[in-house]
C-alpha cells in the first residue's frame, strides 16, 4: 500500500539514531565507524615489582598505512602527560626519566608493546599507548602497580611537621615515596590502622581507620578518612611512604649502641644503617621478624615482627614497633644495616 513504511525499513532508520542517544544519555561518545587498530588489553593493570623488567602491552589488530606510536605517562595530581617514547618508522625516541630504560618490544609487526627496564617506584601509575595515523588517532591505557607497602612517617620534632614538599622529601629520604590513594587503600584492606593524617602523592590528605574509636574521628564505619584537598605549602601533616622489594638485604647487629656507633658497626660489615622503607620492605617481602630494637639512619629506633608474641611489642598484629627517637647518645640498642 502506497504511503506506508514497513517496519524492517523503520528500525533501519531508527537504530542508529536510538543508539547514539542512549550513548548520549550515559554521558558516552557515539560509537563512530572506521577501523579500529588497536586490540583492548586483556589485562588493564600489569603488577611489578622494583628492580623487575616489566611489559605493558600494546598490540595492532591491524596496522594503517603510515603510523606513529607515542607512549605517555600520566601524572596524578598534575592533570599532565609525561612523553616516554615516540616511534617513527623502525626508529624510537625516548623522553624524559624513563628513556634510558624504556625501549619498543617488536615481538613482531603487530607489536607496540612497552617495555620498562629496572622498574623504580616512581613507575607506578597510569600509562597510554597512542596510535597517530593522522586521520583517526587511538588509545589504549594501562596501569603499572607495584607490591609493596605503605608505612606512614613522622620526623624526631613530632606529628603533623611536613607540608607537602617537605612530606614528598622525607618519603625519598626513607627509600619510598608518598603513596598514592590507590596504596593507601590497598594498605588498609591489608590491616593499616592509624590515627595521625598525612600527605598523598596527590596532594589529598586521609588516613586509613579499620576500627573506629573516639580518639580517631569518632564513630562511624571503618575506612579511609579524608581531610580533602589541602593548601600543600601551608598546611602540616604527617607523611604515608609506599616502598617495595629490595635489591640488597637487611640485617640485625646486636649491642648496646649508640647511634654514631651504629653507623661504624654497619659500616665495618660493609654495609649502611638501614632507612625506615629498608625495613619494611625487608620486614614484608622477606619476612624479617626480630624482637629487638634497633637504630635506624633516621635516628629512630624499631624492630619488625612477622610472628606477634608475648613480650614482644605486646600487640597482636605483625608489623614495625617503634620506640620513637631516643637520644643519639644512649647506648641501649643494637641496629638493623643495609647492604647492597
Amino acid at each position: 500500500m502506497h504511503g506506508r513504511i514497513s517496519l524492517p525499513t523503520l528500525c533501519h532508520f531508527l537504530l542508529p539514531w536510538a543508539f547514539t542517544t542512549f550513548h548520549r544519555a550515559l554521558g558516552d561518545s557515539a560509537p563512530h565507524p572506521g577501523p579500529h587498530y588497536l586490540l583492548p588489553p586483556i589485562h588493564e593493570v600489569v603488577h611489578s615489582r622494583r628492580g623487575a623488567t616489566t611489559t605493558l602491552p600494546c598490540v595492532l589488530g591491524a596496522p594503517p598505512p603510515s603510523y606513529k606510536v607515542r607512549w605517555s605517562k600520566v601524572e596524578p595530581g598534575e592533570l599532565q602527560e609525561t612523553p616516554i617514547l615516540i616511534t617513527s618508522g623502525p626508529h624510537a625516541r625516548g623522553y624524559g626519566p624513563l628513556a634510558g630504560r624504556a625501549r619498543m618490544r617488536r615481538g613482531h609487526r603487530l607489536d607496540a608493546s612497552l617495555v620498562i627496564a629496572g622498574v623504580r617506584l616512581e613507575d607506578e601509575g597510569r600509562y597510554r599507548c597512542e596510535l597517530i595515523n593522522g586521520i583517526e588517532d587511538e588509545s589504549v591505557a594501562l596501569t603499572l602497580r607495584l607490591e609493596g607497602v605503605v608505612f606512614p612517617y613522622q620526623p624526631s620534632r613530632g606529628r603533623y611537621q611536613f607540608n607537602y614538599y617537605e612530606a614528598k622529601q622525607a618519603c625519598e629520604e626513607q627509600d619510598g615515596r608518598l603513596a598514592t590513594y590507590a596504596q593507601l587503600y590497598q594498605a588498609w584492606t591489608e590491616g593499616l590502622d592509624w590515627c595521625n593524617a598525612g600527605w598523598l602523592l596527590e596532594g589529598s590528605v586521609r588516613y586509613p581507620v579499620l576500627t573506629a574509636r573516639a580518639p580517631c574521628g569518632g564513630p562511624g564505619r571503618p575506612g579511609i578518612r579524608s581531610y580533602g584537598p589541602r593548601d600543600r605549602k601551608r598546611d602540616r601533616y604527617d607523611a604515608f611512604c609506599f616502598t617495595s622489594e629490595l635489591s640488597g638485604q637487611v640485617f640485625f647487629v646486636p649491642g648496646r649502641l649508640t647511634l654514631s656507633e651504629a653507623h661504624a658497626a654497619c659500616r665495618r660489615r660493609g654495609a649502611m644503617v638501614a632507612k625506615v622503607g629498608h625495613l619494611y620492605a625487608a620486614w614484608k617481602f622477606s619476612g624479617l621478624d626480630q624482637c629487638d630494637g634497633g637504630w635506624l639512619a633516621d635516628g629512630s629506633v624499631r624492630f619488625p615482627i612477622t610472628t606477634p608474641r608475648p613480650r614482644c611489642g605486646g600487640l597482636p598484629d605483625p608489623g614495625v614497633r617503634s620506640f620513637g627517637f631516643p637520644r643519639p647518645q644512649q647506648a641501649a640498642y643494637g641496629t638493623y644495616c643495609y647492604s647492597e
